[in-house]
């Protein structure tokens, strides 16, 4: 498997030549030959779930409860249509983004994930990696099994995302060691005050740390790639994986018998931490997880630059709106704040769809973490690949030029007739 000696084939900005019709992203020089099967971000779910231990690969594509507002984050695309100009010249289009005043080459980045280093190897730096390569942001997670400081030097423009702790030391103590570690941009999830119901977890047999069972013994055996390419390898180079970001001290082991990670101690915090934050933090502060208008205009009180839509992907509470449902709400109390938004984008008509009604940029989850696992860095590459293609092809379809001619006229609700 490879884990970043693939050279990127990157397609970002580019097109086909004069007179010759643009082609799919072909799979980065020597990739694995799975990849040539894949067209699409979906692509890369199914290839996962024939690659990943059932506990591992429910644990990602799970949400809660009736998955009530994972459905609607794919539900809400299919309820607005496009209105395209045409007859424009679109031969210099650009899909170039800048946030927080450095220039991105696409309008969307990697979200953050966690233990995206037991689903492919070294997971997280083949997600930084790949994005450093492309020029997109990558948000590194707070539940991650590689240190932060390791990423950081491979990636220097990475971002980070904490999960605070309960106590006020332990959130400056996880806060200094962000910043002692180089990272310039950190993002405070918001939206986890309480621990979800996440009963998919159960019906699949994940949990954390993992239970060294018969049962997880016998999905290593019937998924040998990953355990030769992930687990083992991992285990023979750099020793038993540990949560190595939830704090400034190192957590839990991922796999053990008789240690429980503590999710608990949140449900006092208030915008009180994230004012202290501020005022601790010299960097870029991002919050994420908001979907009141009320909350945004909160975040810009206490001093957020920006904010990131989010229903966690449907993985907390079930039955939250799709961030895409708040977004034009949201931009209008926004004020100055860079807004960008995440949960259930897989095409660049969905990305285009979410710059029209206000965002900035979009983040994409699940199927980065899918690539990392199936092909490591040459995955994820592809996928970055296939996405910005999609986004030149249809700002080219839609008639315009740059990002910013997006906006509401360029859409329709899906249904009525056009008047």
């Amino acid at each position: 498997m490879s884990d970043g000696s693939a050279p990127v084939n990157s397609v970002i900005g580019g097109g086909a030549a004069p007179g010759k019709p643009a082609a799919r992203p072909a799979a980065p020089a020597g990739a694995p030959r799975r990849l040539r099967r894949i067209l699409s971000l979906d692509d890369f779910e199914s290839a996962a779930r024939r690659y990943l231990p059932k506990p591992l690969f429910g644990y990602v594509a799970g949400a809660t409860e009736t998955n009530a507002s994972l459905n609607d984050n794919r539900a809400v695309f299919e309820e607005m249509r496009f209105l395209p100009r045409v007859l424009n010249n679109v031969s210099g289009r650009s899909q170039e983004a800048v946030l927080f005043g450095k220039r991105y080459a696409s309008p969307f980045g990697i979200a953050p994930m966690g233990i995206t280093a037991l689903t492919g190897y070294r997971g997280d730096l083949s997600l930084a990696r790949a994005a450093t390569r492309a020029n997109i942001p990558m948000i590194m997670s707070g539940s991650s099994l590689i240190p932060m400081e390791e990423v950081a030097e491979a990636a220097p423009d990475s971002w980070f995302q904490a999960y605070l702790p309960g106590e006020p030391h332990r959130i400056a103590a996880l806060i200094d060691r962000v910043a002692n570690a180089g990272f310039e941009t950190l993002v405070v999830t918001v939206d986890s005050a309480v621990v979800p119901n996440r009963e998919n977890n159960v019906r699949t047999g994940f949990k954390t740390p993992l239970d060294p069972s018969l049962r997880l013994f016998w999905e290593g055996l019937t998924h040998p790639g990953w355990a030769v390419n992930t687990f083992l390898r991992t285990l023979v180079r750099h020793g038993m994986p540990h949560f190595e970001n939830n704090y400034a001290e190192r957590g839990a082991p991922i796999i053990s018998r008789n240690v429980a990670r503590d999710f608990a101690g949140r449900e006092h915090l208030d915008w009180t931490e994230i004012a202290r934050i501020r005022r601790q933090w010299k960097g870029t502060l991002v919050i994420k997880g908001i979907l009141h208008p009320e909350d945004a205009r909160l975040a810009r009180e206490n001093g957020a630059d920006g904010i990131i839509l989010s229903n966690h992907g449907g993985r907390q509470l079930d039955g939250a709106a799709s961030p895409m449902r708040c977004l034009r709400a949201v931009k209008e109390v926004s004020g100055d704040m860079t807004v960008m938004i995440d949960s259930g984008f897989r095409r660049g008509t969905d990305v285009l769809k979410a710059l029209a009604l206000g965002a900035q940029c979009v983040f994409v989850g699940r199927p980065f973490n899918y690539a990392s696992a199936i092909a490591g860095e040459a995955g994820v590459s592809h996928a970055i690949n296939l996405l910005s293609a999609e986004i030149r092809a249809d700002m080219g379809l839609l008639g315009i030029t740059s990002l910013a001619e997006m906006g509401p006229d360029k859409l329709l609700p899906a249904g009525p007739l056009l008047r």
